[in-house]
């Protein structure tokens, strides 16, 4: 029985500052009836501590205690603090499944802010036009996905042609890309076969009826390895396709390869090499949805699934010029998806055009039993809308400094020139990276068990700004920070929401790192497309500079696509997508491929 809390004082440190005096209670005596349970009465566990333990702990927490606050710490951390560790350290340990969620759940939706998700479900697609097939099969296979279904649909290309050209060209370029994981060439063929019957039988199921596809590898597919990217997985094959991948497979659509990702999801660098940007070899395509950016680009899939943290749909989207749309959190399920961070994980499509995104959004759209997360959610979206009149927010200040280039800039005006409304909007001044601590400590815990057995150590990037090392540096986040960034987080949604208010889209540089965390955090919605060309004189990376790794320099600068953002309300990926369709057509570069493809 736990002592009284007037023992518990009788038997707490009052020593000099210099003494650390062991609390431990005195297990013989009896405690009266009616006394309550106090913290810090239980056994002692766990390695001696000292004061100067405390001294050089708070060098990393930035806090500061007094020699006297450092000995009474000292005195009973084993019988107060210690023991709250025993779920991971015994004697009582209990592990935790992967696919436990946390009990707090993030919701985008903030009490007291009207709500701007769509009253009514309703999908209106583009007219159809009566394009012929190609001759050449470069030409069908760069082709998006809207004029890709037209074809299948009216059988002017068979399911199977098209997966065994699919196929053909992930073989052909991927020793050059390195963007794919698994290729599955038994289940394409067999979906495609199946594909063709159906349709033939009449039984069309929709724009994504026979259209190949990849995924990045953190979906779990059955009896088909998912590898996660990093190395202690490279032999796991689950037993159940992920939600997403389900409902992909109940659209008709033939899955052709799981394509890479930054291992665990970060960056471009996974266990078989760098995922290169097919527009520029000498660079790597970004990351974390690495191989879905990379495959897309260079034609060698119909349309990709990726993922995005706090950037992994975003910068490959822009880096290899495609169309990535990061849906609203909780829009799309991720039951059987790897977990990074629970509140901030978000799966979503990568095209080669924006009406593209929206026609898989469409088949990935609805709640999951298995994701909390997830909710029912309408969408709303006409490809045939005008959007003369909408409100388009931009951040005079972004606009005028780096990220930010004439693309951006061009990008604002062509807005104007559609007959959006331009609207100024100002975000306070505040410290966004503090957010961060939810990242990596819920990232931390996901992977618990491989930083504390080491698995990590197998990782091919141990750099200080990889995984491995940030895992190992997250243990020694403060709870009390990681909950008062919980707080921010909800100061900032509101200050969102406010911006928000004022605009229908907000158009910002994609890499900007205040708004990728700031959207990121709150939910929101984005779409990130090709809008133009820069020149770079040197490759960029998703690395800190090392100076071990150096980048490769031009002496003759190399043209590189170019893709702002556009963020949206939440749940109004409609409108979202009718804007970038817009911006698209007026911008005139969607067509464009990377040469040597």
């Amino acid at each position: 029985m736990a002592s009284s809390r007037r023992q518990f004082l009788t038997h707490t440190v009052i020593g000099l500052a210099s003494t650390a005096v062991s609390a431990a209670p005195d297990a013989g005596t009896p405690t009266p009836a009616g006394a309550p349970p106090t913290f810090g009465a239980g056994p002692t566990v766990g390695p001696e501590v000292s004061p100067t333990t405390f001294a050089e702990a708070e060098k990393l927490m930035q806090v500061r205690l007094t020699p006297e606050e450092r000995a009474q710490a000292a005195g009973n951390w084993r019988v107060s603090l210690a023991p709250l560790q025993e779920r991971r350290t015994g004697p009582r340990t209990l592990a935790l499944e992967p696919t436990l969620s946390p009990a707090s759940q993030w919701n985008p939706s903030l009490p007291g802010f009207k709500s701007t998700a769509p009253a009514r479900d309703r999908f209106v697609r583009s007219r159809a036009t009566k394009t012929p097939l190609p001759t050449k099969e470069e030409d069908i296979a760069f082709a998006p996905l809207t004029q890709l279904s037209r074809w299948v649909e009216s059988r002017a290309i068979t399911s199977e042609r098209l997966t065994q050209l699919y196929l053909e060209r992930l073989k052909r370029f991927d020793p050059r890309l390195q963007c794919v994981i698994t290729l599955t060439p038994e289940l394409a063929l067999a979906q495609a076969r199946q594909a063709d019957r159906d349709i033939a039988a009449g039984r069309y199921k929709g724009p994504l009826h026979g259209i190949p596809w990849g995924a990045k590898d953190l979906v779990d597919t059955a009896g088909i390895r998912t590898t996660y990217g990093a190395e202690p997985f490279r032999d796991r094959i689950p037993t159940t396709d992920a939600a997403a991948v389900e409902r992909l497979h109940r659209a008709g659509a033939v899955l052709v390869a799981k394509l890479s990702l930054g291992a665990l999801a970060l960056n471009d660098v996974w266990f078989g090499g760098e995922t290169k940007n097919p527009w520029l070899l000498e660079e790597g395509s970004s990351g974390s949805s690495a191989g879905p950016g990379s495959a897309t680009a260079a034609g060698l899939v119909g349309f990709s699934l990726g993922s995005e943290t706090g950037g992994s749909i975003v910068s490959p989207s822009m880096r290899c010029g495609i169309t990535g749309l990061r849906p609203t959190f909780g829009r799309v399920p991720r039951t059987g998806a790897m977990t990074l961070c629970w509140s901030l994980d978000k799966l979503g499509p990568m095209t080669r055009g924006v009406e593209d995104s929206l026609l898989v959004l469409a088949a990935l759209n609805g709640p999951d039993a298995g994701d909390v997360a997830s909710v029912q959610a309408k969408l709303d979206f006409d490809a045939n809308a005008s959007v003369k009149g909408l409100r388009v927010g931009y951040v005079p200040a972004w606009m005028k400094e780096s990220p930010a280039t004439d693309v951006d800039r061009a990008a604002l005006e062509t807005l104007k020139g559609l007959g959006m409304t331009p609207v100024e909007v100002q975000f306070p001044d505040w410290p966004y990276s503090s957010l961060n601590v939810i990242l990596f400590a819920e990232a931390a815990a996901a992977f618990e068990e491989l930083t504390l057995s080491h698995g990590v150590d197998a990782l091919r990037m141990q750099v200080p700004d990889a995984w491995p090392n940030l895992f190992r540096q997250s243990r020694f986040l403060s709870a009390v920070d990681f909950v008062q960034a919980d707080r921010l987080r909800r100061k900032v949604a509101q200050e969102m929401a406010r911006v928000m208010s004022q605009v229908d889209v907000l158009l910002v540089p994609s890499l900007r790192d205040e708004i990728l965390t700031i959207s990121n955090h709150t939910g929101h919605p984005s779409l990130t497309l090709r809008t133009g060309f820069v020149e770079v004189s040197q490759a960029r990376s998703d690395w800190a500079p090392d100076p071990k790794r150096p980048v490769p320099t031009f002496a003759t600068p190399r043209r590189v696509p170019h893709g702002v953002t556009l963020i949206g309300q939440l749940f109004d990926e409609g409108t979202l997508g009718r804007v970038g369709i817009a911006l698209e057509r007026a911008s005139g570069v969607a067509g464009e491929r990377p040469p040597g493809f």
